[in-house]
């Protein structure tokens, strides 16, 4: 039986727009999946950063982030608990979604492999950019609480969603990719 993929893929021109358009729906996705916190709600969206960038490459993966910033820009509700616009983006949580296309431009260059050392070493590497996300995000909210209450606020209470979330991101990229070497294989 023949595999054939959609339309959309098909086209050399339109697969990496669709493949776009198929990262930033997942990006607003896990921002909707959220458990409310002050100042800054915990989401799936860090994890989610992390693996577009990891499974795409850098340019892809900050691509796909900057392009569901500037919907959150224009207006539409992509971010955590359905915010958008300017208020944003100087509000408290700016600082956690200017690092999100650092994160995923750096995680393009985590280790590909699917030997053992190579998860992790992507473990590792999810650790420190998750590390990353959460010290420009305090950095940035200290300038509304305090550096002292940023960090209770800001880093404290998501380290330990942070490793949780970087254990998850690891083994569904090796999932992802297991799956996609068992469909290139038949």
């Amino acid at each position: 039986m023949k595999h054939t993929a959609p339309a959309a893929f098909a086209h050399p021109a339109l697969r990496p727009l669709a493949i776009g358009a198929l990262g930033v729906a997942a990006l607003t996705a896990s921002s909707y999946i959220s458990v409310p916190m002050y100042p800054v709600p915990v989401t799936l969206q860090t994890m989610t950063v992390l693996l577009l960038g990891a499974l795409f490459g850098p340019r892809m993966g900050a691509a796909m982030v900057l392009s569901w910033l500037a919907l959150s820009f224009t207006g539409a509700p992509v971010l955590a608990d359905g915010k958008s616009g300017l208020v944003a983006f100087a509000g408290p949580t700016a600082g956690y979604l200017a690092a999100f296309p650092i994160a995923a431009f750096l995680a393009g260059y985590l280790p590909k492999g699917d030997r053992i050392g190579a998860h992790a070493l992507r473990l590792a590497g999810f650790l420190g950019l998750h590390g990353l996300v959460l010290g420009l995000g305090a950095a940035w909210l200290s300038g509304f609480v305090g550096a002292e209450t940023a960090v209770v606020a800001g880093v404290v209470p998501f380290l330990i969603g942070s490793v949780l979330k970087s254990g998850l991101a690891t083994g569904l990229y090796a999932a992802w990719k297991g799956a996609d070497k068992a469909g290139r294989a038949h």
